[in-house]
């Protein structure tokens, strides 16, 4: 939904008068990524809350539907139950924010939580994901059809020779990248991305939400994304309304990392499988 139909107009002029520095952008960028984000007693739980903004994603060619199922599974149960036992943290209904597949694969996704017991809801992507180079009627319809078969949310691929001509619209969410790009989710776009949403919500009161895609697969970073979010927006876009990560080997080291927290040694391969 963009901002005018909320009953705000949407005026861009202040829009094509931004400058970026770019020196002091990357400044930026440096320091978050140089620095502790976290103190280490604080990080499991950081990391435990960083599970949460997880879109966990597949996007592969080759997905099918056992393997969807498997990550419905793993997305209701994200970290080891006795990990979070030893954390007092397992009656907290910790799960993931999403699950990202497909359209063709949405069925399976919505079936397979279904089963679960849970919640959590399915984004697709569409819109002729990743390049987004098919006609409008082809990208609606890719729409409305993941919509019929349950997702709740749409990662739509913007038309991108309207945005480098200028003619903008609003959005809920805005993603750094579609995750299949040569270069993905950066701290420099990031940067300025947030600035915007920021200026975006002081001129028009609306919050738009960020999401980060692609190339996040350490725990690290998801401690700097946390940080980053925390410092540019504030606590209030610390939440799975406003802030998700497109990830799809993250979890595995969140995991990892929680492990070693609890048991002081790092896990051997087999003692966190992917589900």
């Amino acid at each position: 939904m963009s901002a005018h139909q909320r009953g705000t107009e949407l005026d861009l002029s202040w829009i094509s008068k931004i400058q970026v520095n770019q020196p002091a952008v990357l400044r930026r960028a440096e320091q978050i990524q140089a620095r502790r984000p976290v103190k280490k007693e604080w990080q499991a739980a950081w990391l435990l809350k960083a599970v949460t903004f997880i879109d966990l994603t597949t996007l592969s060619g080759d997905d099918t539907s056992s393997n969807i199922q498997r990550l419905c599974y793993k997305a209701k149960y994200p970290i080891r139950e006795d990990l979070l036992k030893a954390l007092n943290m397992h009656d907290k209904g910790i799960t993931t924010a999403a699950v990202c597949v497909y359209p063709a694969r949405v069925c399976d996704a919505v079936k397979a939580l279904k089963a679960a017991g849970c919640d959590i809801p399915v984004a697709s992507v569409a819109t002729g994901f990743p390049a987004g180079q098919t006609h409008l009627k082809t990208r609606l319809e890719e729409i409305r059809l993941a919509v019929e078969d349950g997702a709740s949310e749409i990662d739509v691929v913007i038309n991108r020779t309207l945005v480098l001509t200028g003619q903008w619209e609003g959005s809920d969410f805005i993603k750094t990248s579609t995750g299949k790009e040569t270069v993905n989710a950066t701290f420099p776009v990031a940067i300025v991305m947030l600035r915007a949403i920021r200026d975006f919500f002081w001129k028009t009161g609306n919050k738009v939400g960020f999401k980060p895609a692609g190339g996040i697969r350490s725990a690290k970073d998801s401690l700097a994304w946390l940080s980053l979010i925390k410092e540019e927006l504030g606590d209030e876009w610390l939440k799975p309304e406003l802030f998700r990560i497109g990830a799809s080997t993250l979890l595995t080291d969140i995991e990892r990392q929680i492990y070693h927290h609890v048991t002081g040694r790092y896990a051997a391969y087999h003692d966190l499988p992917m589900s």
